[in-house]
């Protein structure tokens, strides 16, 4: 019986080319880039900065054109920090949920990871919510994964997009 449990698992890897390709990647680098993605997110919705920074290489493009049109932009990873500081702490809420993440290729000190996300924003008892998936790809600098880019597609919108306006214009009276 443990044979045939072998090669079922066997036949399911070959069959699932992301598995496949994750294999390629050391236990601990894989863990490593999940924690790096996922920084990204919570410390956003956590305000934590730093971490969000850490996460970036010193100059990141960010792909939200699936959302907003317009081009992708590479900026300064602080431009980044400074942006999202500049809006996401007028919301009452934000969580940005990550899940089904994948290493989908790697080597030579760069991997390209995919995550599903859930993001859901709010502010009284209004809200905005996307779903999508997120496509990063990370080189390593002085051993530490960083996000060089990140591109989402969203797939599925409801509510008020003008939350991120109202966001914004209260964010600056916090501060």
């Amino acid at each position: 019986m443990n044979g045939l449990a072998l090669m079922s698992a066997i036949g399911a890897l070959s069959a699932c080319p992301a598995l496949a390709y994750a294999e390629k990647i050391s236990l601990h680098d894989r863990m490593a880039i999940i924690d790096t993605i996922t920084d990204i997110a919570a410390g956003a919705d956590r305000h934590q900065w730093e971490r969000v920074r850490g996460a970036f290489a010193d100059k990141v493009t960010l792909d939200y054109t699936s959302l907003w049109g317009g081009e992708p932009v590479t900026q300064p990873a602080e431009e980044v920090v400074t942006q999202w500081s500049g809006f996401l702490p007028g919301f009452d809420e934000t969580l940005h949920l990550l899940s089904n993440c994948t290493i989908v290729d790697s080597g030579d000190g760069a991997a390209v990871a995919e995550a599903d996300f859930q993001a859901l924003h709010r502010i009284d008892q209004d809200r905005w919510s996307l779903m999508g998936h997120y496509r990063y790809e990370l080189t390593r600098i002085d051993g530490a994964w960083k996000v060089t880019h990140l591109v989402m597609r969203h797939s599925f919108e409801s509510g008020d997009r003008g939350l991120v306006g109202r966001a914004a214009a209260r964010a600056g009276r916090i501060r």
